[in-house]
């Protein structure tokens, strides 16, 4: 009985240890590395795992190399791992250039995966173009009339420009630019108008996709319309604007003519008080003149009787006019 228990614990422990030995040591991986005509020795996988290196990983991008006919060493391939790239996707990125006839290196596919661009879909836009579409764009033609325009721009990826190259803002920026240009060269809205691929040249001629990641085939407007009368709405602004400044200027003269009656009513006060202040000396003068004897008794009722009679004759000559207006006023209402 006892040697039974001990039979069953050897067991066991024989077991664990297989199961320890094959968990660490991929036996299985490296057999179908052996039956796809993959060489890698299995000192390799454990040197893998020692490293933190999955060993599916490196190995099945290996095996799918090797079944299409590229010959990429398991040491590059754990490398682009180590420096944090997608193994997989250069591999399959290297398939489809090969197939595409397309030159497209390990080195190459795994320095622009390494950039954060997807190797595999430059190498899918390289065969299949890709159409950008830009956004309205708004500009104004030297009659002042604004023109609208969208245009498509067709595109293929050029991997030789990949790393360091400028990407979709920029050709569209750029696009958009040209649109402006041409728009705003042309003497009217409606040369524009009748002549849409007048901008497609304009733009294909600036070479636009220079320091790009991509190479332009063909830009072609989808869409142009008119919109605002711009120069009629500038001229409109710069006639209100004149408007107000001249309201300003002929408010600013009036306040000056304000200002100068009141200063010549203040003027006209002044005077009059100095007047009033001369006549006041009147009787001290004549006071003075009949203490001296300059002056007589008879002399001084002969002037008194003057202004009574100046002032008989100012009274008169006033309630005349009163009663010339008051008929006046009859007479226009009687009309």
């Amino acid at each position: 009985m006892g040697e039974l228990i001990f039979l069953i614990v050897v067991v066991g422990l024989i077991f664990i240890a297989a199961s320890i030995i094959l968990s660490f040591i991929p036996i299985g991986l490296w057999i179908s590395a052996l039956a796809a005509g993959v060489k890698i020795g299995i000192f390799t996988l454990i040197g893998m795992r020692l490293r933190r290196v999955p060993p599916a990983k490196i190995v099945n991008p290996m095996i799918k190399a090797t079944k299409a006919g590229l010959d990429i060493g398991v040491n590059k391939l754990e490398a682009h791992y180590l420096a944090g790239g997608n193994v997989d996707r250069v591999v399959n990125a290297l398939i489809a250039a090969q197939r595409a006839d397309i030159p497209l290196g390990f080195e190459r596919a795994a320095a622009i995966d390494l950039a954060g661009r997807d190797v595999l879909q430059a190498v899918q836009m390289s065969v299949n173009p890709r159409v950008i579409e830009t956004p309205i764009v708004a500009a104004v033609a030297k009659d002042g009339i604004e023109v609208k325009a969208k245009a498509r721009v067709t595109v293929r990826a050029n991997i030789d420009r990949l790393v360091g190259g400028a990407g979709e803002e920029t050709i569209i920026a750029r696009v958009g630019e040209g649109i402006v240009t041409t728009v705003g060269s042309a003497n009217t809205h409606k040369e524009v108008l009748e002549n849409p691929d007048s901008i497609s040249r304009t733009v294909l001629n600036k070479g636009l996709d220079a320091g790009t990641a991509f190479e332009i085939l063909s830009i072609d407007i989808a869409d142009v319309d008119v919109g605002r009368n711009i120069g009629a709405q500038l001229q409109t602004d710069q006639a209100e604007a004149d408007k107000r400044i001249a309201q300003a200027k002929a408010e600013e003269r009036r306040a000056m003519a304000v200002a100068k009656e009141q200063e010549m009513k203040a003027m006209v006060q002044e005077m009059r008080a100095k007047v009033v202040e001369a006549e006041a000396e009147v009787p001290k003068a004549m006071a003075e003149a009949l203490r001296q004897g300059k002056l007589g008794v008879m002399d001084y009722y002969n002037m008194k009787n003057l202004l009574a009679d100046t002032q008989m004759r100012e009274s008169i000559s006033k309630l005349g006019a009163e009663k010339e207006g008051d008929s006046r006023d009859k007479n226009i209402r009687d009309e």
